[in-house]
């Protein structure tokens, strides 16, 4: 994986306009892995998904984000800066969730994480979910997408030695087995503790870096593009003369041609 040069952070924005949350993130991915196939970044776990995708975030717009979120209790706008470290959840060395090499097949391997969940007399193996199980969850309701998403990432299930259907799980067994999946991959769910400023109310927020990354993208495209108009209006440069000046440069030469 390598960070994303301005043209192609446009070509991103541009594609992932007509995309869906999931489609978008393996879009993003899809240019900064091009040594790897769609198909096993598909594959690959939503947690190992979402830290590759903050390690592009990084890099491409620094290592602090500014987070707005409302108070459940009093409805109070609560702004507060994190850095990307302190969202990133433990990795297991031995699982390393690198997908830049050269062999597909062995990113493909590493795409998994899988565990066994046993509580009462049920044993439940399972999987961590990826895109590809978000992809066909699409466009059901919250409470089928749900069941849909856990039927997908359970292998087996076992009562006494006799094999069951998905269906039969009881309600507890089935929470129990999805607390062993946030377990096996803990950056699928990022929840940040949050308390308001003014009532103090305290509360859990989940942070959805996928949609948040595509936030900031999707304003710093417009933002560039409405220079490269300016400038290109001024001196008549092409796109490309634009995108490749510094920062610094296209800072100062839009301030001349607004002068």
């Amino acid at each position: 994986m390598r960070p994303l040069s301005v043209s192609e952070l446009l070509t991103v924005w541009e594609r992932g306009l007509a995309e869906l949350p999931f489609e978008r993130a393996l879009t993003i991915l899809s240019s900064a892995c091009p040594e790897a196939s769609r198909g096993s970044l598909v594959r690959m776990s939503i947690g190992r998904r979402d830290a590759d995708l903050l390690q592009l975030r990084e890099w491409t717009f620094g290592p602090e984000l500014t987070l707005l979120a409302a108070c459940p209790a009093c409805g109070q706008t609560l702004e507060s800066v994190i850095t990307v470290a302190a969202l990133r959840a433990p990795v297991d060395p031995a699982c390393d969730p690198a997908i830049d090499r050269a062999d597909d097949s062995a990113a493909s391997a590493l795409a998994e994480l899988t565990g066994c969940c046993t509580w009462r007399d049920y044993e439940v193996r399972f999987r961590s979910p990826n895109t590809e199980d978000i992809a066909r969850c699409a466009g059901l309701e919250p409470d089928a997408g749900w069941q849909k998403l856990l039927g997908s990432c359970i292998t087996s299930v076992h009562c006494r030695g006799v094999a069951l259907a998905v269906d039969d799980l009881p309600e507890d067994v089935a929470r129990k087995v999805v607390e062993e999946i946030g377990a096996v991959d803990p950056q699928a769910d990022t929840r940040l503790d949050l308390t308001c400023p003014e009532c103090r109310q305290q509360w859990k927020e989940v942070f959805d870096i996928v949609s948040f990354f595509w936030k900031e993208i999707d304003a710093w495209a417009r933002r560039t593009l409405c220079e490269v108009h300016i400038l290109a209006r001024a001196y008549g440069w092409r796109e490309n003369d634009v995108l490749a000046l510094s920062a610094a440069r296209r800072e100062v030469y839009l301030a001349m041609a607004q002068a």
